[in-house]
């Protein structure tokens, strides 16, 4: 074999062989396809799988776990709640606003494939400095992508995040999370069935964008990219709006035995996972694919990833049903072949066969590597007493809020439809978003949260933070989690480096979710998000969905009046490793990462639950990324009057630590004074440390140590530098 050719598909000769070994035979050039995007890492795992087996996957309300398109857990009622995370990195970058958007277009798929009507999108994105002109072109591209498809197709996007660092500039990341709610007695699965069976594609038809998009996100970039355009999707969201409704109206109606999106690796995957995960084959006709193009070729119809397609198997009899409710939405619906026994896949074209291999080797006998690895090296921790202290805090405060990781978001959720379909109870910049169940007095919650600084210093530790910190999200907005959704972003497994930050990140996040007893329904690992041999900053990203069981008792971040006693839920220790505090005002990235004790971490949230339900809390805020003195400044930001606080720190360190270390497993409440006393005893019954802080009112932030009053700030002035922040940064970036 061609080593070029072989080199354009992203095979070792070692696969190859694997291949001709399977087959008994050499493969065709469109057989040959097949196997590079199946045997692709974004499609068969082959560097993460003897790593992801350690994650716990199991839990009374799990219904589907990790091997379908999307998760699926019971809530109760007869529902199920169906999510799932996805990457669109690579695509994301080569062409910013039709990555992002078939992106969205692709999660959305993941969830409706299962039977379930999205009802919710967030995303969590990031990008290189916004001083550098391509950085803010790519970040409006794609947040211009994301409103454009989800806003089209009637889905809300209600939270997220989006981060800055020098590693995602060549690398940016692009991971988008969905949430459905579907009847528990009516989840669908990529199945067959018995032989006879027909097999339908429909929706729209195939193009030649896309072609090996899957092959492409699981290589490494080099200086050029332009060329690598065809590989990203041209997505149609009101086509998909289409699809999906018609999907779901042969599902209700129990027309179809299986359905499987064309995602990645498009009818490639579909026509291969279907038959390999039901023990059959699958013979079709390529003539009969419905195209776009004239003069497609075997192996362009089968690696297009052109968007909006599905790939039906219904009985015989109930064929005819199906074509109506699709022509009713104005869609493909055609029959293009048949399950057959003996487990292969057979392909015309032309009347000739152009593929005959079996799906079993595809799908099951690809390989897996476990590479070597070398165990993480912690950079040089900071010198915490050598640190200089700062003189003027204020200034100090106004920097961070002004910071883009900290800086309000508005700028991007804006761009949105966050009130769509009218579950939407907490806009987006809360702690979690929270969407009501009609019909229910109970609440879903999600979240998504990472944090590559701490990664970075110690994957291990640091994705046990970004869980932990996930699930206080919940606890702050009153919902109990219940499952667990990973995007795991890292650059090349084939550096023993890369691989060592992803197995302890997979442990730690393993040892986390089994503290909280959390199952892993499912995710996706992106790897090669390398470019010219650097990469990005190991950026594990979690959505953890709960449940409120009474709406009644959700709480908010914002100060409700003045007046009110500010505690401290938690504890602070003397750290500032991996802090906002630490890069943005003294230049540094260094260690330790904040340590994490996940049992105290389970008594604040149980106490800030338990005290919800209670109705004795006024507000509650986690404290995260630059710290208390943020953490506060955003809780009056969010009061509905602007209201201040004045606030004792109390204890004996550094008052910049006090200030604006990240110390975990720390919640900021509020509560009348009348409540103080029931706060407290709960507090203690639950075994949770506490301190009380100070109280609400006055126009200004005001925080005092050892008797001084140590920084100062108007709300009005503390708020206008965290809402100004990123609009300024483009207003200026355009000016002439």
């Amino acid at each position: 074999m061609d080593p070029r050719l072989l080199s354009d598909h992203n095979l070792t000769a070692e696969e190859y062989d694997r291949i001709v070994a399977l087959l008994g035979r050499e493969p065709n050039l469109t057989e040959l396809g097949i196997f590079s995007v199946m045997w692709s890492e974004h499609c068969c795992y082959k560097s993460s799988k003897p790593h992801l087996g350690k994650l716990p996957v199991e839990g009374r309300r799990v219904i589907q776990g990790p091997g379908e398109n999307a998760g699926v857990l019971d809530i109760g009622d007869g529902l199920a709640v169906v999510f799932k995370i996805e990457s669109h990195n690579h695509p994301s970058f080569i062409e910013p606003f039709q990555g992002a958007a078939t992106g969205v277009g692709g999660i959305l798929r993941d969830i409706f494939t299962m039977g379930a009507r999205p009802v919710a999108l967030l995303d969590s994105l990031r990008f290189g400095p916004l001083d550098d002109a391509r950085n803010r072109a790519v970040m409006e591209g794609v947040v211009s992508g994301i409103s454009a498809y989800g806003n089209s197709i009637g889905v809300p996007t209600v939270g997220g995040e989006a981060c800055f660092h020098e590693s995602y500039s060549p690398n940016p990341l692009v991971n988008v999370f969905c949430l459905g709610l579907a009847r528990k007695d009516k989840i669908f699965y990529a199945r067959a069935g018995s032989p006879g069976n027909q097999v339908l594609y429909v929706g729209a038809k195939t193009g030649r964008d896309g072609i090996h998009g899957a092959t492409m996100a699981s290589a490494e970039f080099g200086k050029e990219t332009e060329h690598k355009r065809p590989n990203v999707q041209v997505g149609d969201p009101f086509k998909e709006k289409l699809l999906l409704e018609a999907c779901l109206e042969v599902m209700d109606r129990g027309l179809i035995v299986g359905i499987q999106d064309m995602g990645a690796a498009g009818l490639t995957c579909s026509t291969t996972e279907i038959p390999a995960k039901s023990g059959v084959g699958i013979s079709f006709d390529l003539d009969l694919v419905p195209q776009r193009e004239k003069g497609m070729t075997p192996y362009e119809i089968m690696l297009s990833e052109s968007q909006e397609r599905m790939l039906i198997v219904a009985e015989k009899a109930r064929v005819e049903e199906v074509r109506k409710v699709f022509a009713k939405w104005d869609l493909d619906a055609v029959v293009i072949g048949e399950v057959t026994e003996g487990g292969r896949l057979v392909g015309t074209w032309k009347g000739e066969r152009v593929i005959d291999i079996p799906v079993d080797a595809v799908i099951n006998r690809c390989p897996v590597y476990d590479r070597p690895w070398t165990p993480h090296a912690p950079p040089a921790a900071a010198d915490l007493e050598a640190l200089p202290r700062p003189a003027g805090l204020k200034d100090v405060l106004l920097r961070l809020l002004a910071s883009p990781n900290l800086a309000d978001k508005e700028w991007i959720f804006r761009q949105y439809d966050h009130m769509v379909q009218t579950n939407t109870v907490l806009l987006p910049g809360a702690d979690a978003a929270v969407l009501r169940i009609k019909g229910s007095s109970r609440a879903l919650a999600a979240t998504l949260d990472g944090n590559a600084a701490y990664a970075a210093l110690d994957p291990r530790r640091g994705t046990m933070i970004a869980l932990a910190e996930a699930c206080r999200n919940l606890a702050c907005v009153g919902a109990e989690p219940i499952g667990v959704t990973n995007c795991q972003n890292f650059g090349n497994p084939e550096k023993p480096e890369v691989m060592g930050q992803f197995k302890e990140t997979i442990e730690g996040l393993a040892e986390a979710c089994r503290a909280f007893g959390l199952p892993v329904t499912g995710g996706n690992v992106s790897f090669y998000n390398d470019t010219e041999g650097s990469s990005i900053l190991p950026t594990p990203v979690l959505g953890v969905v709960g449940i409120i069981d009474d709406i009644a008792h959700m709480t908010t971040p914002g100060f409700k009046a003045a007046g009110e006693v500010v505690v401290l839920l938690g504890r602070t220790r003397p750290e500032l490793g991996g802090s906002e505090y630490l890069k943005t005002v003294h230049g540094m990235e260094a260690g330790p990462c904040p340590e994490i004790d996940l049992d105290l971490e389970k008594r604040v949230q149980e106490l800030c639950r338990e005290a919800g339900r209670r109705g004795l809390l006024r507000s509650a805020h986690d404290v995260s990324s630059g710290g208390l003195a943020v953490c506060l400044a955003e809780c009056a930001f969010h009061a509905a009057e602007e209201t201040g606080c004045d606030i004792d720190l109390g204890e004996e360190m550094r008052t910049d630590v006090l200030l604006f270390g990240e110390s975990p497993s720390r919640i900021a409440v509020t509560v009348t004074p009348e409540d103080l006393d029931k706060l407290l005893a709960l507090a203690r019954k639950k075994r949770a440390p506490f301190a009380i802080l100070g109280e609400t009112g006055g126009p200004d932030l005001v925080f005092r140590h050892n008797d001084e009053e140590v920084l100062r700030v108007p709300v009005a002035e503390a708020r206008a530098a965290w809402k100004n922040a990123l609009p300024e940064v483009f207003r200026a970036k355009r000016a002439p």
